[in-house]
C-alpha cells in the first residue's frame, strides 16, 4: 500500500501538461534584474557598484546575516544601476540591474558535463561551500540551505528526506529535472548525508511520476543508505510536516521544527543545486521553471537564469502576458498572482501559470453552510472557518489560540468550500497579524 500523510488532504486536477517536456535552456535576455531579497531572512547586501564588470558566478551581494544568502551574477556584463524593482506583489525592493554582454563564466566553475561522485570535503566544508554558493530551498520556501544543515544545539538529524513530490497542480519542473539529472541528484543526496552525518536518506516521489520513480529507484541501488519511496498522490504532500508524516510516521508538533523528530527535508531541486555547488563550484545562478496554463501554446520546462523577466518565459512558451487574465507565480494552490509581468525570475520561482480571463474569475462568495468540509481537508487539523471569522472580526486572541500560525497556506480549505468563501485570504492576513503581535510581545520581554 502506498504511503501518504494521515490528516486531511485533497485531490485537485493535476493538469501536468508539461510533464513530457524536457528541460530547455532559455536564451539570455538583454538585461537581468537581480533582487536582493530572494530568500527567507535578512536581505543580501550589494558588493558591486554601477559600472562594475561581472561574469556568470561573480559574487554581487553577500549574505546579510546567518539566516540570509549570497547572490551571484547570473550573466556576464556591466552593472547598469542599483535601484529598486517590483516584487510579486508590486512592492519596490532593492535590486541590481545588469546589462548582458555575452556569457562569460568565472574560471573556477567546472562547466563540463562529467559526473563527479567523489568528495573529500568535510561536513563543515560542504556546508560552507553551500553557504558561499547562495543555495536556498528551491521548492518555494527559499530557506537558506546552510541554516537547515546546522541544527540547533541539542538536536540531531536521524534521516534526510528528499522532497520530490511536486504535488502542486500544473508544475513539472522537479519531475523534468529528475529525468534529466538523476545521477547528479543522487550524488547530491550523498553530499547532504555527509553534511548532516546521517546514514539514511529517503527520496519521496508521488506515484504519478512513474518514469522518475523507476529511474531513481534503479540508480539508487548503487548508493548505500538511499531509499526511494513511492507515495500516494495527495495534496499537499509536499509540505514538510506532511511529507515527514508520510515517510516516517512521525508528526511534528505545533510550533516545532522538523529536526525535533530527527528529520531534515530538502527539495530535489535544492539537492541538484548542492551537487553543482560542491562538486562543480557553481553558485545558484539558474533554475528550472515550469511555464504552463491555458494562456500559453506550449507548456514547457525552461532552464532560466535568475533575473530574467517573466515576460520572456511566457513568450517562449507561446503566450502573451498582456493578454492573460491572471499570471500566477507558482502553482494554482499556493502561488500568488503577479502584479507585474516584467518581474524577474528569482530563486523561489518554480513555475509561471498563465490563465485566460474566463478561468481567473472568482465565484461569488456565499454564507457558510457549516458543512465542515474545510475542517476535514485541513492537513494541519485546524478549523479554517473559525480562523476566517476570527481574522475577519479582528479577534487576534482567538486566532492565536486556534493556532492560526500553524497554517501552511496550502489552500485546501478554499478549494473544497462549496460556498466559495475566501478562507485562505482571511487566514493568511490573520496569520501575518498574529505573527507580528507575537514578535512584538517577544521583543518587549527581551527589553
Amino acid at each position: 500500500m502506498l504511503k501518504t500523510f494521515r490528516i486531511g488532504g485533497i485531490h485537485p486536477p493535476e493538469n501536468k501538461w508539461s510533464a513530457s517536456q524536457p528541460v530547455t535552456p532559455l536564451p539570455l535576455p538583454e538585461q537581468v534584474v537581480v533582487p536582493l531579497s530572494q530568500h527567507i531572512g535578512a536581505p543580501s547586501e550589494a558588493v558591486v557598484q554601477k559600472g562594475d564588470k561581472v561574469r556568470v558566478g561573480t559574487l554581487i551581494a553577500k549574505a546579510g546575516g546567518f539566516v540570509s544568502a549570497a547572490i551571484h551574477s547570473p550573466v556576464s556584463g556591466t552593472v547598469s544601476r542599483i535601484d529598486t524593482a517590483p516584487d510579486a506583489g508590486g512592492t519596490a525592493r532593492p535590486a541590481i540591474y545588469i546589462a548582458v554582454e555575452g556569457d562569460e563564466w568565472e574560471e573556477s566553475v567546472d562547466r563540463t558535463g562529467t559526473l563527479k561522485k567523489d568528495c573529500t570535503l568535510t561536513a563543515k566544508e560542504i556546508i560552507d561551500r553551500i553557504a558561499a554558493s547562495g543555495i536556498v530551498g528551491l521548492g518555494g520556501a527559499t530557506f537558506p540551505t546552510h541554516v537547515k544543515l546546522t541544527p540547533p544545539p541539542g538536536n540531531r538529524a536521524e534521516v534526510l528526506i528528499i522532497n520530490a513530490v511536486e504535488c502542486e497542480p500544473y508544475l513539472t519542473a522537479d519531475h523534468a529535472l529528475m529525468l534529466a539529472k538523476s545521477e547528479e541528484i543522487l550524488v547530491g543526496v550523498t553530499l547532504l548525508m555527509k553534511a548532516l552525518q546521517v546514514s539514511r536518506a529517503v527520496v519521496g516521489i508521488e506515484n504519478n511520476k512513474r518514469d522518475a520513480l523507476g529511474l531513481l529507484t534503479e540508480r539508487a541501488a548503487a548508493y548505500p543508505g538511499i531509499e526511494v519511496v513511492a507515495l500516494r498522490v495527495k495534496y499537499p504532500q509536499g509540505g514538510e510536516k506532511q511529507l515527514i508524516d508520510a515517510i516516517t510516521r512521525r508528526q511534528v508538533q505545533s510550533g516545532a521544527l522538523p529536526i525535533s523528530v530527527g528529520a531534515v527535508v530538502q527539495n530535489v531541486g535544492t539537492v541538484y543545486a548542492v551537487y553543482e555547488a560542491v562538486q562543480k563550484n557553481k553558485p545558484l545562478v539558474e533554475r528550472v521553471v515550469t511555464v504552463t496554463g491555458r494562456g500559453v501554446a506550449t507548456p514547457s520546462n525552461f532552464l532560466v537564469r535568475l533575473g530574467t523577466p517573466v515576460r520572456k518565459l511566457i513568450e517562449a512558451a507561446g503566450g502573451r502576458g498582456e493578454a492573460a487574465g491572471k499570471i500566477v507565480g507558482g502553482g494554482p494552490m499556493m502561488g500568488k498572482a503577479l502584479a507585474v509581468v516584467d518581474m524577474p525570475v528569482t530563486k523561489g520561482s518554480s513555475g509561471i501559470l498563465v490563465l485566460p480571463a474566463e478561468a481567473s474569475l472568482r465565484r461569488p462568495s456565499k454564507p457558510c453552510i457549516r458543512c465542515a468540509k474545510c475542517v476535514h481537508v485541513c492537513p494541519m487539523g485546524l478549523n479554517p472557518t473559525l480562523l476566517m471569522s476570527a481574522s475577519e472580526y479582528q479577534r487576534w486572541d482567538l486566532a492565536e489560540d486556534e493556532l492560526v500560525t500553524d497554517c501552511i497556506e496550502c489552500g485546501s480549505c478554499s478549494f473544497t468550500c462549496p460556498a466559495s468563501r475566501p478562507l485562505l485570504d482571511y487566514i493568511r492576513s490573520g496569520k501575518a497579524k498574529v505573527m507580528a503581535i507575537v514578535r512584538a510581545r517577544k521583543s518587549v520581554k527581551i527589553e
